[in-house]
């Protein structure tokens, strides 16, 4: 089975540049896009929308936005953080934020990292190659506890 991305952007230019940056570099995994901080929840607890999912299986790494309709990325980071089904899920803060304090609360929350966006499109193709390599070929995920969500 492929290693999916769940990737949580409300921005669709954003996304494009994301999946396209991928796609460039040679990741070829699926990716999972939810445009908001309540579908990216049920996504993961396979609840909504997504009730029909297994949540027994997980994406191998979110990359998450902060800046989100209905649902802010810190508090989605903090309920993944909170259920002990999903909280060494890999969440990766992926945000055009420079605020010092987006950075110091997502690692408050446990972020895995914290990336920021980078505007030119050859830097975002690099930072994406980096990060498809790192989460989806070099990481090795803690195991998924049994039951899932």
């Amino acid at each position: 089975m492929s290693k999916v991305i769940l990737l949580v952007e409300d921005n669709a230019s954003d996304e494009k540049l994301t999946i396209l940056g991928f796609k460039k570099c040679g990741v070829a995994n699926d990716v999972t896009v939810v445009r908001d901080g309540a579908a990216a929840l049920e996504y993961l607890f396979g609840t909504g929308k997504h009730a029909d999912r297994n949540p027994g299986v997980l994406p191998s790494v979110v990359l998450l936005d902060l800046n989100l309709p209905k649902v802010g990325g810190l508090e989605v980071l903090r309920r993944i953080r909170a259920d002990e089904r999903i909280k060494f899920l890999p969440v990766v803060v992926l945000t055009s934020s420079k605020e010092d304090e987006d950075v110091l609360r997502s690692y408050s929350l446990g972020a895995n990292a914290y990336v920021r966006k980078p505007v030119e499109f050859a830097r975002f193709a690099e930072a994406a190659k980096a990060l498809g390599l790192f989460w989806l070929l070099l990481n090795e995920s803690a195991p998924n506890i049994e039951g899932g969500p």
